[in-house]
């Protein structure tokens, strides 16, 4: 059977991989398909900034000269981008800060160096907004990122550029980092999936601030994001475990992998943002199906941690670690961060014991779909249309913090799209470390047909 262009534009990226590995396309032709697809899409986007396509050649013949039948790279062959804060030897790493825009990176990220090292052929770097602060991707160095379904609308931020090109179909896997939102955000906008990993399990070395090069970022982390469930599980394998050689980091296998199995909570407490109708009608649709199909679902406010307190300590550590580097950074004295250490540890262990009764829980990722496009530079005079209503633009980190904030896992999901065409979805949260339990509920939701 031949492989067309229209196979590789729709494979995973572990599909991709096999057809790769057994010969059936080689990798300088998925190589080739790939390119072909951003040049020809990429100019009504702007998701793909920084082309490094004679490289990508390059490294995509190097797979075919050394290609053997029982090759174990996981990634083999595979075409992908990655977001632009992610250091790749000789391009430019700016942040979206014009005053970067010839900053070039000396070596690659960790991440970066293992997806190479597992057969990843990397195209080149996709859009970002300015410091990554924003859930747009806009910036003076390379322009504006728009939405594939809708070009008047945000596709997302801070990894936006790697959500449209996925969207679109340019590629089927990216790197994107969160601490904000910016992965699970931009896979809501944009109908992908991502997942914020449990933080600390993948080294940040290669994605900070330009010009520092220090200890890791709190509460930041780097993920990877695709069209399908089941490459975030085999791209996570790659990237996570410590910088080094001197132990190895293994993850627990996920605590189920039928979905009628999974213990699951769908989070309702007091305080959380308004959410609109076209977001949460889908998430209760889903509810009713998985009680259909027999999955134990509890949906409670009782007992739960006081999210609205540990919000505003959210705020105040997200604020010191998105500001490092910054000229006009104030530094934080060190027993209000030792205290915000303590009050981060306290949240985490009120959450492990509700694990112990529950496996995943269900939450909104954003409160609406892709909203327009703003230029208004003051949060504080932003909002967002929810029922017909305007809420503050900032409201929205709460989603970001429910699992940023404990450091746990959450695993972006999308479920349907509203009346106009817009993907929406939910954020699936798991404990310390159960990385490969919210991955499997994500994987059971896409094989049962219950997710896009």
């Amino acid at each position: 059977m031949t492989t067309t262009s229209t196979d590789l534009e729709t494979a995973s990226a572990l599909e991709t991989a096999a057809m790769v590995r057994t010969g059936a396309v080689s990798a300088l032709e998925a190589c080739d398909a790939a390119i072909a697809r951003i040049e020809a899409k990429n100019g009504a986007l702007n998701a793909v900034v920084v082309k490094d396509y004679d490289r990508a050649r390059k490294a995509a013949r190097a797979v075919d000269a050394g290609r053997k039948k029982d090759d174990a790279r996981p990634l083999l062959g595979v075409p992908m981008t990655v977001k632009e804060a992610n250091d790749v030897a000789g391009l430019p790493t700016t942040w979206g800060f014009e005053m970067f825009a010839n900053n070039r990176a000396a070596a690659d990220s960790v991440p970066v160096a293992r997806l190479k090292a597992a057969g990843a052929v990397i195209l080149g770097k996709t859009n970002v907004p300015v410091a990554l602060a924003d859930w747009q991707s806009v910036n003076p160095v390379y322009g504006r990122t728009v939405n594939p379904y809708d070009h008047s609308r945000t596709p997302g931020g801070s990894s936006g550029g790697a959500a449209a090109a996925l969207a679109s179909g340019m590629v089927p896997l990216e790197l994107g980092s969160d601490i904000g939102g910016s992965i699970r955000f931009p896979s809501n906008f944009c109908g992908t999936y991502g997942h914020k990993p449990t933080y600390g399990i993948v080294p940040l070395k290669g994605h900070t601030f330009p010009g520092t090069d220090g200890v890791d970022i709190p509460l930041a982390v780097v993920g990877p994001m695709a069209r399908r469930a089941e490459d975030l599980s085999a791209a996570l394998q790659v990237v996570a475990g410590p910088v080094g050689g001197g132990w190895k980091l293994d993850l627990p296998p996920p605590r189920r992998t039928k979905l009628a199995e999974f213990q699951v909570l769908m989070l309702n407490a007091p305080g959380l943002p308004p959410v609109d109708s076209e977001v949460a009608g889908p998430m209760a649709a889903l509810l009713d199906e998985l009680v259909r199909r027999g999955v134990p679902i509890k949906v409670h406010e009782a007992q739960l941690p006081d999210i609205l307190a540990a919000h505003e300590a959210y705020l105040r550590l997200l604020n010191t670690a998105i500001l490092r580097g910054m000229p006009d950074a104030r530094p934080i004295d060190a027993h209000a961060y030792m205290d915000l250490l303590d009050a981060q540890l306290h949240y985490q262990q009120k959450w492990e014991r509700i694990f112990g009764d529950f496996d995943v829980i269900l939450a909104p990722t954003f409160s609406t779909a892709a909203f327009p496009h703003t230029d208004e530079p003051d949060w504080g005079k932003r909002t967002l249309r929810v029922n017909g209503q305007d809420v503050p633009y900032a409201s929205q980190l709460i989603w970001a913090g429910l699992a940023t904030w404990p450091g746990f896992p959450s695993t972006a999901v999308p479920l349907a799209k509203t009346k106009d065409g817009l993907p929406t979805g939910m954020q699936v949260i798991g404990n310390l470390y159960d990385d490969r339990t919210t991955l499997a509920f994500a994987e059971a939701l896409q094989r049962e047909g219950l997710a896009l």
